[in-house]
């Protein structure tokens, strides 16, 4: 069975499997409590991943195994029979989100064949993204704010403040926010949810030209996945706050700690990007009860065929 077929043979369990865990996630809305959101959306995943035939293994999860209750990496799922798959997931991307009633909460996970997702301690990641249909090499990471946007200002045959830069709103992101504002960019601040923020490159509806910032690894991977999907170039490098940190990538297998990582670093292997919505966003609707039915919107894209495809669902509540 070739990878492709294997993961497509996939596709639709696991985009019950993450519809089920936005389901659960979303009874938490608005209520406060993202560690309960966060525990309903593991919880429902879990459930479905392990009801999938194949020799899943997780290797970006919610934690490692003395560390976390819930997904950890290194988990093994589904019914043990199948295809050898790693998978990286992040059952509630937006806990906060969730907890405030805010948009663009999802229920994301990638899969690929055995060995074709980095590996990545959970540490802060610097990261730039830009979407298809640009030279090769449009921006680096080592490039200053506006060497790239200069850059891919060219490439799009647009003036610089044509451009729109997602980022992060974090103080971390000071210096990054200045420089686009002198530049006169367009900014489209997020409160959570880079995973989104990446992906949202790749769509010309969005308006957004490139992401750019400092967020979490295990995100990383999983945004490299959706771009890999599609198309697009994303460059990252794993950011270490403590010696802590630095071991915790040792034990990954991280021996160069100023790596810089491609998109095929990232995700070196056929893939496939599943989402659904929790609430309502700038990619996917959110969960939506009418009358007797629950209805979802999910998004599957597969690298090997560059296909997207958005599953709206809807099933009786219950």
């Amino acid at each position: 069975m070739s990878d492709a077929y294997a993961l497509q043979s996939l596709a639709f369990a696991a985009a019950r499997a993450a519809e089920s865990a936005a389901i659960a996630a979303h009874a938490l809305v608005g209520r406060g409590d993202k560690e309960a959101a966060d525990q309903a959306a593991v919880d429902a995943l879990r459930t479905g991943l392990n009801a999938m035939p194949m020799r899943g293994r997780i290797v970006i999860g919610e934690g490692e195994r003395d560390e976390a209750p819930m997904l950890y990496i290194g988990e093994e799922v589904g019914t043990g029979q199948g295809p050898e798959i790693d998978i990286a997931l992040d059952p509630l991307e937006g806990t906060s989100l969730t907890a405030k009633g805010q948009p663009n909460a999802l229920a994301v996970l990638s899969l690929s064949p055995r060995g074709g997702l980095l590996h990545a301690p959970d540490t802060y990641m610097d990261k730039i993204a830009v979407g298809p249909g640009l030279p090769r090499g449009v921006v680096d990471l080592d490039n200053s704010v506006e060497d790239n946007i200069r850059s891919l200002a060219k490439a799009k045959d647009c003036d610089v403040t044509e451009i729109t830069a997602c980022v992060l709103e974090r103080e971390r992101h000071a210096k990054i926010l200045s420089e686009l504002k002198r530049l006169g960019c367009r900014v489209i601040l997020i409160p959570d949810g880079d995973v989104a923020g990446v992906i949202a490159t790749t769509d010309p509806d969005t308006g957004i030209d490139i992401y750019m910032g400092q967020g979490g690894a295990p995100e990383g991977v999983l945004a490299a996945s959706a771009l890999r999907c599609v198309g697009g170039q994303m460059q990252t490098r794993l950011f270490f706050r403590n010696d802590d940190e630095r071991a915790r990538a040792a034990k990954h297998g991280v021996s160069d700690l100023n790596r810089k990582y491609s998109l095929n670093d990232l995700a070196s292997k056929d893939c496939m990007f599943i989402a659904t919505g929790v609430t309502d966003g700038s990619l996917l609707d959110g969960v939506h009860f009418t009358g007797e039915f629950v209805e979802t919107e999910t998004l599957i894209m597969q690298s090997s065929d560059k296909s997207v495809r958005r599953l709206f669902s809807r099933k009786p509540k219950g």
